[in-house]
């Protein structure tokens, strides 16, 4: 993994025992089996009281100059127009074709400065793309390695985050600029897992410093740290979609059922031609959930086949749920081919494994 670049807190992973792999170019944790944890028991940490993440491999990139926000609002998805800085929105880069580049969370500064947090592996081409057509005046800037990110999630998170002196009293999506000794760190009321949380971008110097004071507090409170296994199991109960899985340049917001996050009355945003086309048609497929009847368990890529073995669709992201104790998933099903309730079969290494089609997510969100 010698080429992998890696985050602030790589010393501290190790220490920890972490099993690491390849994250979008970045060696992170999976999880921390060494130092007591695991897939298992970091989930349940978060469902039941709170885990802290590293998820420093995200992307950062400041749009700014006059207009940054109208400029930013002309090529991405959602609407800018309808949060106040101070918040956040969930938005998707998509091209001229309807796919999606990634999938970002944008940070509303003042109308003149957005501050953009995409997928690690897309942030380069998030930020070529804004950069190519941002008019005189508007400068976008990668700014990888200068924050790191951390998230705080579970019900117990505002009780980590009130013993430090950090804010908690943000809505849904609202973020506070605030200091932990001094230290800068912005922390926004949003989460990738279902759970009430939090994520903290602290200088990338600092980011040391910050996750050493959230895991103290995390396990008095009974967490720990957990790394990417958990994050993935738990936002696939959750029916959270993956860049790269769920969406991608050939999965359009429409058939991931994402088209909540696109500004349709807007006069301009990238791939508006093609996904008014495509949802005024209707979508030719649609993003399902999957629930396991048997011992099987979705995995990407198994075929779902409808009745007389027909195949219908293919599974996006699947996985073992620890909360539920059985197997979930999301799939592509083809439209009409299924609805809500009907039993499908997905094919398990040659073996036909039952399975129900559902609408997400899996287990009840908390998110506000």
């Amino acid at each position: 993994m010698a080429d992998l670049l890696r985050s602030p807190l790589f010393d501290r992973h190790v220490a920890l025992g972490a099993k690491l792999a390849d994250f979008g170019g970045w060696e992170m944790p999976i999880e921390y089996t060494a130092s007591g944890g695991g897939v298992l028991k970091e989930h349940a940490a978060v469902r039941e009281a709170v885990g802290v993440f590293d998820v420093s491999h995200l992307g950062k990139a400041t749009v700014a100059g006059p207009g940054a926000r109208a400029f930013v609002n002309s090529c991405l998805t959602n609407d800018l127009s309808r949060i106040a800085p101070g918040q956040a929105q969930y938005t998707l880069c998509c091209d001229e074709t309807g796919g999606v580049v990634d999938d970002l969370i944008a940070y509303l500064v003042s109308d003149d400065e957005v501050f953009l947090v995409p997928n690690a592996s897309n942030t380069a081409e998030v930020v070529r793309r804004l950069a190519a057509a941002a008019p005189d005046g508007i400068t976008v800037t990668g700014q990888h390695d200068a924050y790191g990110v951390l998230a705080v999630q579970g019900p117990r998170a505002a009780e980590v985050l009130g013993r430090l002196g950090l804010p908690t009293d943000q809505d849904y999506m609202e973020y506070r600029d605030a200091a932990l000794d001094g230290r800068p760190v912005r922390v926004c009321r949003t989460g990738y897992t279902g759970e009430y949380g939090y994520e903290l971008l602290p200088r990338w110097a600092d980011t040391g410093y910050v996750w050493d004071a959230l895991v103290e507090i995390t396990r008095e409170l009974g967490g720990m740290p957990a790394g990417l296994g958990a994050r993935d199991t738990l936002r696939t109960e959750a029916g959270y979609p993956l860049h790269g899985q769920d969406l991608s340049l050939t999965i359009t917001p429409n058939q991931a059922r994402s088209g909540w996050a696109v500004g349709w009355k807007k006069d301009a945003f990238w791939g508006r031609d093609a996904l008014l086309t495509e949802r005024e048609a209707g979508a030719a497929r649609l993003l399902w959930g999957l629930e396991s009847l048997d011992r099987g368990i979705p995995r990407p890529h198994m075929s779902v086949l409808g009745a007389g073995g027909t195949p219908i669709g293919e599974v996006t992201s699947g996985t073992f749920s620890p909360t539920l104790r059985k197997g979930i998933g999301l799939a592509l099903l083809d439209r009409g081919a299924a609805a809500e309730g009907d039993e499908v079969t997905i094919d398990v290494r040659g073996r036909s494994s039952v399975v129900r089609v559902v609408k997400p997510p899996f287990v009840p969100i908390h998110t506000r």
